[in-house]
């Protein structure tokens, strides 16, 4: 997530990049044959921009406006995740009590487990939607055991769910927690995979190809039409006008296109790694540890 503390020009003209180029090239050169080579059959003054702008820009909007709240819910979804990760590990570490105080060190290491695997859960789901391996994170987290039965699943965060749930019904029958709380924290797992399954809904279900090319191919259209229409008038100008209308259109179109998958480990996504590394530290201070990671910073201007 690009996080900017000043207003970047450089930056704004990099980020449309080719196809601005390609437009200030195409502009010059609608210049020179209507100036210099005297094709006056390229003008073409009466071309209704201002109608076709409005429309153009109100299909752009529309679909910026859809990508955007696909990008919002999926940081939504996370901050569940971080609410419901926070109330699992309060919940681990308040309501569970040993029968006697031989068994209090034993409940302690399990105690110790369920919350590591709360933190394996984010940081496995994290990579899950990124689609990248989890592996070398996981293993300050979880056993060699544990992570043996992992490596054969197609979906890491849900098995480590269900170790998780297992844990959980040890910790009942060996009498540490009583039902109720016992209901209460198994809900808070059914909250956690519906958070996983609303962010796995979006990354699963592209936006639909119409909402990605026709917007595009009207925005090309019309920067194509700009200065035709706008040479008779502006002359040598043109490309001044042309160029900054096209910049406005082209940028807005780049940005709508860059929302539309919220984890696809790029500079424009929901910043995962900052959420995921938030909830651990969270998490471990929850166990009372004082050796936890550093929380993320942006990087030239980037928060991951």
């Amino acid at each position: 997530m690009i996080v900017p503390r000043t207003r970047q020009l450089t930056m704004m003209l990099v980020y449309v990049g080719r196809p601005l180029l390609v437009l200030v090239l195409y502009d010059l050169a609608v210049v020179v044959a209507y100036q210099v080579m005297h094709w006056n059959w390229v003008a073409m003054p009466h071309i209704p921009l201002a109608l076709f702008g409005s429309a153009i820009g109100i299909i752009v909007a529309f679909r910026n406006q859809s990508s955007y709240a696909r990008w919002w819910e999926a940081r939504t979804l996370w901050g569940a995740l971080v609410n419901n990760s926070r109330s699992w590990a309060r919940q681990v570490t308040t309501v569970m009590m040993p029968l006697n105080d031989a068994e209090a060190g034993e409940l302690k290491v399990m105690q110790r487990r369920l919350v590591y695997h709360e933190i394996a859960y984010v940081i496995a789901l994290r990579q899950h939607l990124r689609g990248l391996e989890p592996w070398q994170e996981l293993v300050p987290l979880l056993s060699e055991r544990e992570l043996s039965e992992l490596r054969d699943e197609k979906n890491v965060p849900l098995a480590i769910q269900q170790q998780m749930g297992a844990l959980l019904r040890q910790c009942q029958v060996r009498g540490w927690i009583d039902f109720a709380h016992w209901r209460a924290l198994d809900n808070n797992l059914d909250d956690l995979v519906d958070a996983q399954g609303g962010a796995e809904r979006i990354k699963n279900t592209p936006m639909p190809k119409q909402y990605d090319y026709f917007p595009q191919l009207f925005v090309q259209i019309y920067c194509m039409l700009l200065p035709l229409a706008l040479v008779t008038n502006m002359g040598w100008l043109t490309p001044m006008g042309s160029t900054l209308v096209g910049f406005i259109f082209l940028a807005l179109d780049k940005i709508g296109r860059d929302l539309e998958d919220p984890f696809e480990n790029t500079i424009y996504d929901v910043p995962l790694t900052a959420i995921t590394t938030t909830i651990e530290i969270n998490l471990r201070q929850l166990l009372g540890e004082t050796e936890v990671p550093q929380a993320q910073k942006p990087v030239k201007g980037v928060l991951w």
